[in-house]
C-alpha cells in the first residue's frame, strides 16, 4: 500500500511505495506508452485510450482518457529531466483541473530487493483544492503500477471499481 503525505505548505503531494521488481523495470513502466495504457486505469474508474511520448528532455508527452462518466479527458506536458532509471522529472497539465501546470518527480532507488519509489506532486500552492484530488489518486495509481509490475495485473485484468 502506498503511504501519503503533504508537505506543510500544501505545495506538494508526496507518496512512495516499496515494488518487488529492479529500478529498470519499473523505469520502463512508468515511461513506455504501451505498458501505461496496460495499468493505468480502472474499469469503472477511468482508463487511457491514448498515449503518446516524445520521451528525451524538453520533448512532449500526452495522455488521453475517458472518465467513469463518459466524458474524455486529456494530460499532458513536458519532460524536465530524464535520469534511467532512477529519475523522471515532469510537467503536467490536465483538462480535468483547470490546465494549470504542475510538476510530477518520480525518484526510483534500490530498496530490499526491490524498488522504492518516492512521487511528488508539487505546484499546488496556489490551488491547494487540486492537491486534495491528486492525494486521492496518486496512492492508487501507485497500487495500479505495482500490481502491473510484480503480478502482470491491468486495466482489462483488475477488478472493477465499485
Amino acid at each position: 500500500m502506498a503511504s501519503l503525505a503533504m508537505s506543510l505548505d500544501q505545495d506538494a503531494v508526496l507518496s512512495e511505495i516499496h515494488i518487488a521488481a529492479p529500478p529498470q523495470q519499473v523505469f520502463q513502466a512508468i515511461t513506455d506508452p504501451n505498458q501505461v495504457r496496460q495499468w493505468w486505469g480502472q474499469k469503472g474508474r477511468y482508463r487511457h485510450t491514448a498515449t503518446e511520448s516524445d520521451f528525451r528532455p524538453g520533448g512532449k508527452w500526452r495522455t488521453a482518457g475517458i472518465g467513469s462518466d463518459g466524458k474524455e479527458y486529456e494530460v499532458n506536458g513536458e519532460y524536465v529531466t530524464i535520469e534511467p532509471p532512477r529519475l523522471l522529472v515532469y510537467t503536467w497539465v490536465a483538462s480535468f483541473d483547470g490546465r494549470t501546470p504542475t510538476e510530477v518527480r518520480w525518484e526510483l532507488s534500490p530498496h530490499e530487493n526491490g524498488t522504492l519509489v518516492k512521487l511528488t506532486h508539487s505546484g499546488f500552492a496556489q490551488k491547494p483544492e487540486a492537491s486534495k484530488h491528486y492525494s486521492g489518486g496518486w496512492p492508487t495509481v501507485l497500487g495500479w503500477m505495482q500490481a502491473y509490475v510484480e503480478r502482470g495485473e491491468t486495466v482489462e485484468t483488475r477488478e472493477p471499481a465499485a
